[in-house]
């Protein structure tokens, strides 16, 4: 293991984080507080950078800006949270004016009511709903559901598939693709959630074939990450036939998709109907919040009089802040804006506006990747062995999911400094989610930057 005060020393010897401290000092002493509070100094992994991240202290629509007064071109997006953009004014007066009313009721309120219905009406699939805290929640109980309902122990997974850290999701996201256990989880645990290679419609009947003990199948429709190991559409629906003939329940992890690749999520963009859907983000308008979603049979599992009819235990759901009102009133609202204002088609337009001029930029300055993506997203791929030969052809199916996620960590860090020096904050591989609020002027701006930060890795040595 590397000495901490070495690796310190030499990383301060490259001139972009030089740059980047000259301009941050502010959050380089906050940052120096949280390494006494947190582990890391840090309150979620992807917010792990060296020397340290910004801290930010106010944001609006597109933009951020940290304590410091740099302003930033935001495309981390809260996690994916932000279709309508930071503070939007109707969901934060909402908001407000219902946690001055009570922010935890112990009780039935009328806008969980609403919120349910919100979803419905855009996710025909969602014939019952419950409220979690959080993605991770909703994707738990999705598994509890199909296994209650099935019967079987096992689930299916994909390598890459992101689905919250739970311990049936932790491992072969990005490491433990040989279906070992993470750190921290029993083996009995992971030995119940298969791995199977995504794309390969031939290796996904073998392993439906080897098994028969499968309660479910759990996918991001877009591909792992969102789309960052992109998944054929295809085979989305191959896997749904496949399913359905076995009895497998099929469970869309929603939680960055839903209400932002479409308003009734990549089940509507694509037109395939899971059994289950999992909600988070977009789902609460920035806040805390999440939920499971579907078949009314398969969701009876957490109902208290249809467990009595099959005289059978349900399935035990507390949670002290299930259909939060503050939540449920800020997602009520958020839903109807996106719904109404085309909120999703915006985004995605400027989106592939955006992929289009940062491959242009590659192109003109002859740097051998390329950016790829589909709806309000855009992914960055960069492998030193891997040239690309022209951005705009790059088809990201060319490469299995596991090799896509070869990525080359200090270069890619390099590159966000840069891009936080130049006033964007790109996601941890430097790609990110686009809301509505991000205009013409927030691409020009971006592509400039990326112009610079490029320039800045050539003078540093970084890049050819």
């Amino acid at each position: 293991m590397a000495d901490p005060v070495v690796t310190q020393t030499a990383l301060s010897n490259s001139p972009i984080e030089a740059a980047f401290r000259e301009r941050t000092p502010g959050s380089a002493e906050l940052a120096a507080e949280a390494r006494t509070l947190f582990p890391s100094g840090i309150t979620h992994d992807a917010r792990h950078l060296k020397p340290y991240g910004i801290y930010v202290e106010r944001a609006a629509g597109p933009r951020k800006w940290d304590v410091d007064g740099n302003e930033y071109v935001d495309y981390f997006g809260g996690h994916g949270a932000l279709l309508l953009g930071h503070a939007h004014p109707e969901v934060t007066r909402v908001a407000a004016e219902v946690m001055a009313q009570g922010t935890q009721f112990g009780a039935n309120h009328p806008w969980e009511l609403r919120w349910a219905e919100a979803v419905m009406k855009l996710v025909p699939s969602v014939e019952r709903i419950r409220f979690t805290s959080s993605g991770t929640e909703a994707t738990h109980m999705a598994l509890r559901l199909a296994r209650d309902f099935t019967g079987r122990p096992k689930v299916l997974r994909f390598r890459t598939h992101f689905h919250g850290w739970h311990d049936h999701m932790t491992h072969g996201v990005a490491s433990q693709f040989d279906g070992s256990a993470a750190p921290g989880v029993l083996a009995g645990v992971a030995e119940n959630a298969l791995l199977a290679d995504p794309n390969d419609f031939v290796g996904l009947r073998a392993v439906l074939d080897a098994h028969d003990d499968i309660a479910a199948a759990i996918v991001e429709p877009t591909g792992g990450s969102t789309g960052y190991t992109a998944l054929d559409p295809d085979f989305l629906r191959a896997l749904r036939e496949e399913t359905a003939k076995r009895g497998i329940l099929l469970v869309f992890d929603e939680v960055v998709t839903g209400f932002r690749v479409a308003p009734g999520g990549a089940q509507e963009a694509f037109g395939v109907r899971p059994d289950l859907s999992t909600f988070a983000k977009i789902l609460a308008g920035g806040l805390p919040g999440g939920a499971v979603g579907g078949r009314r049979d398969v969701m009876d599992g957490l109902d208290f009089d249809a467990a009595e009819a099959r005289k059978r235990d349900k399935i035990g759901h507390p949670g002290t802040f299930n259909a939060n009102p503050v939540s449920a009133a800020a997602g009520t609202t958020a839903l109807r804006i996106l719904a109404e204002t085309g909120a999703c088609d915006k985004a995605s337009a400027t989106a592939a506006a955006l992929r289009e001029r940062l491959n242009g930029v590659l192109k003109d300055r002859r740097v051998p990747w390329a950016f790829y993506g589909n709806f309000s997203l855009f992914h960055l791929f960069v492998q030193a062995d891997r040239p690309v030969a022209d951005p705009f052809a790059f088809d990201p199916l060319s490469l299995s999911a596991t090799r896509m996620k070869d990525r080359p960590k200090e270069l890619i860090r390099r590159l966000r400094l840069a891009m936080l020096v130049n006033g964007v904050d790109l996601n941890p591989m430097c790609g990110g989610l686009l809301s509505a609020t991000h205009t013409e002027a927030d691409i020009d701006a971006t592509a400039a930057a990326f112009a610079e930060a490029l320039a800045m890795l050539r003078r540093a040595g970084d890049i050819a």
